[in-house]
């Protein structure tokens, strides 16, 4: 997450994104040893899972490896019998670059905007809510 400071700038949102995975399933690629990727799943319930974090170090991006852990957390959900992936993003209309480049990652790998959560986090960070079908 250090490396990807655009996207996961707050120190304390950081933190406790590392205490909750550690109860996750978690999935990551590596390239000569060293992190490159990373997802972990929360368990909502019997029907659904949702990416609580993902991340791909800047340099890797646009070469299949976050799709690739798209397609392996759904692989996977599927086999424990969920039927929906959820996904949390911020979204403020766009404006913000690297954000808008998470949408249209999430829209290209099949996820479609279920519900803006404007106060999920905070009101000056807008959630938008994503769902695949599995």
């Amino acid at each position: 997450m250090n490396a990807l400071p655009k996207w996961f700038g707050i120190p304390s949102a950081v933190e406790d994104y590392i205490r909750d995975v550690r109860d996750m399933p978690f999935l990551a690629a590596a390239e000569g040893g060293e992190t490159i990727a990373f997802l972990a799943l929360k368990e909502h319930n019997e029907y659904t899972a949702e990416v609580w974090v993902m991340g791909v170090a800047p340099e890797y991006h646009r070469r299949g490896i976050g799709g690739t852990l798209i397609q392996e957390s759904a692989k996977m959900c599927r086999e424990y019998g969920r039927t929906f992936l959820t996904v949390k993003t911020y979204y403020d209309g766009g404006e913000y670059e690297p954000y808008a480049r998470t949408l249209a990652f999430y829209r290209a790998v099949g996820f479609l905007p279920l519900q803006m959560l404007e106060r999920h986090w905070d009101e000056n960070n807008p959630c938008l809510m994503l769902a695949k079908w599995l």
